[in-house]
């Protein structure tokens, strides 16, 4: 009698930078075999204010860019998705718009930026918004206004100041029955897939696949304790440099 064969899962990290975010010098070109070696098949690249980076590297993978070495996941996995998005600095705090085809400028309200996210068919994530000690979280006030419109719910983000605002993020979620993510939130290369959504492999080609995986995924990753994460963000520069 055969045994049932284990269903094939994927990993999906929602958030990271690279070297076109002012505070990560993580080079393009290296975050597929990153993602390889972490077993992440979909990443989303959110560099602040900025899409041209998450472009540049969706379309060098797609089209099997030479520059790229070893781009394609392991025959389990399937081959690495990247989703364009960018970490938005609205007035009041950060958002992240999933699925863009044109930057939305920073500072503009919380409102207007979930309508220029909407207008291009993306979804709306709120990133690391329950940690009081992130500089750019959303405000609470804002983001209460615009809750009726937020697509996702990070509550998972390996760079929170305590794991309890992730949980707190969760809470959060489950009241208003928000979808949830995970995010690495990586500004070293180390630090790429430390956090993702374990789902049940399919494809996303679009902000709906994504949903459904979601729905159907857990949260989860390593939380790093903050001074350590800052160390090695600088000893990440410094060997670059060297």
């Amino acid at each position: 009698m055969n045994q049932a064969q284990p269903a094939k899962t994927m990993r999906v990290d929602l958030h990271c930078h690279s070297e076109v975010s002012w505070d990560c010098i993580t080079p393009l070109a290296l975050l597929p075999g990153r993602c390889q070696e972490r077993g992440i098949t979909v990443q989303a690249v959110t560099d602040h204010n900025e899409i041209w980076g998450a472009q540049k590297l969706k379309a060098m993978v797609e089209n099997g860019d030479s520059a790229l070495i070893d781009v394609q996941m392991d025959e389990e996995a399937g081959p690495l998705t990247i989703i364009v998005g960018e970490e938005i600095s609205t007035s009041e705090g950060e958002l992240i718009g999933l699925f863009l085809s044109q930057k939305i400028e920073p500072g503009l309200s919380p409102e207007e930026t979930v309508q220029r996210i909407k207008e291009q068919g993306g979804l709306v994530l709120l990133p690391h918004g329950f940690d009081p000690l992130k500089r750019w979280r959303l405000r609470s006030n804002a983001r209460e206004r615009i809750a009726a419109s937020i697509d996702i719910v990070e509550t998972f983000n390996t760079r929170v100041s305590r794991p309890r605002w992730n949980d707190q993020a969760a809470d959060w979620a489950k009241e208003r029955g928000l979808l949830m993510s995970a995010g690495s939130d990586a500004h070293t290369l180390a630090d790429v897939g430390s956090a993702w959504v374990e789902a049940p492999a399919q494809p996303v080609n679009g902000p709906e696949d994504l949903l459904k995986v979601l729905a159907a995924g857990k949260p989860t990753g390593t939380w790093t304790q903050p001074a350590l994460a800052f160390l090695y963000k600088m000893w990440d520069r410094l060997r670059r440099k060297l």
